[in-house]
């Protein structure tokens, strides 16, 4: 199949393009680079531009008649410029998606495969989400992706649009091959930074938050392979007909994640593994925006996509240092 991805001249947009290719799919590219760098598109079909761009749109769909699915991953994602910046994350995230899932309608381009957050779920005390757990975003960037994930059903329900809600989890490493990964200059996630730390760029690593009601005081989070989470899209597009037709809806939610919580300890001690040596921490409160967490119940993923997470937490994390290490090699920074 042709494969439309918006965003996919970014960090995970990118993993998923070589995935589609390795299966034998050819990715087409959507980005405005506003993020991810143009690097990431070369040797591929690439429309630089906005996905909120109707007359883009067209022009894709006209070139590309033989487009099967459309994986939106384009989205501003980090939670504290959220909070700092409401209004441009609802105008890229919410405004825009709504432009592209209103042209694709109306393209005869209804399949979607959505990229939205295990971030929006309410705080159990046991930790394990599932897909109809009530949700109860608490930053603005996760605000934006239960708007989206609103509208989506809403407009499958009226219309011919269809839509595979994928909630990703915690996603860290790069492709297998190293070609790309984690882009971002200035790191905001925990496990790039936990990188930058292990190689020296920065003094030591801050744990944000230590009085969480959790095993030992600091975040859960669910921590999943790149390379799996790319994975997780090549079965929702092979198989989006079959999903919807199973659970005899128009539009169905799926979490992607390993299945199993890693607090922020436990993170620093699996890099600590990884490179042999320890790893010089600080403390400090929690960010604006941040949550205790949460980590996936997996088994709608394969119940309906035959997919599971197959790497190990410390296969992740050494993917993650050795992309840190190759980056500049590939961008340049």
């Amino acid at each position: 199949m042709k494969i439309l991805i918006t965003g996919g001249a970014g960090y995970l947009g990118s993993v998923t393009a070589k995935a589609l290719e390795t299966a034998g799919h050819t990715p087409v590219i959507l980005d405005s680079l506003l993020v991810g760098p143009r690097r990431y598109a070369e040797g591929r079909i690439f429309y630089e531009g906005d996905v909120a761009d109707r007359a883009l749109l067209r022009r894709i769909v006209e070139e590309h008649p033989d487009l099967g699915a459309t994986i939106h991953m384009a989205a501003r994602i980090v939670v504290p410029e959220s909070v700092a910046l409401p209004y441009e994350y609802y105008r890229d995230n919410v405004a825009k998606s709504l432009e592209l899932f209103d042209e694709l309608t109306t393209l005869g381009k209804t399949r979607l495969v959505f990229s939205s957050t295990a971030s929006l779920y309410a705080l159990k005390p046991e930790l394990e989400v599932r897909e109809d757990d009530p949700v109860e975003p608490t930053s603005p960037y996760a605000r934006t992706k239960r708007m989206m994930e609103q509208a989506l059903e809403d407009m499958a329900a009226a219309s011919d649009l269809r839509a595979i809600i994928l909630r990703y989890f915690n996603p860290i490493g790069a492709d297998p091959d190293l070609e790309s990964g984690y882009h971002l200059r200035d790191a905001t996630h925990l496990v790039p930074i936990l990188a930058q730390t292990a190689l020296g760029e920065r003094d030591s690593f801050t744990i944000t938050g230590i009085d969480h009601p959790t095993r030992d005081g600091t975040g859960v989070r669910d921590y999943l392979h790149a390379w799996d989470l790319a994975k997780a899209h090549v079965r929702a597009v092979e198989r989006f007909d079959s999903v919807l037709k199973t659970t005899g809806e128009t539009s169905t939610y799926i979490n992607i994640g390993a299945g199993d919580g890693v607090t922020v300890r436990e993170m620093i001690a699996a890099v600590e593994r990884v490179v042999g040596r320890p790893i010089p921490t600080t403390e400090a409160p929690p960010r604006p925006g941040d949550a205790v967490g949460a980590f996936a119940n997996a088994d709608k993923a394969l119940e309906l996509l035959g997919w599971k997470a197959e790497s190990t937490l410390d296969e992740a994390v050494a993917s993650a240092l050795a992309w840190a290490e190759k980056r500049k090699d590939v961008l340049g920074y």
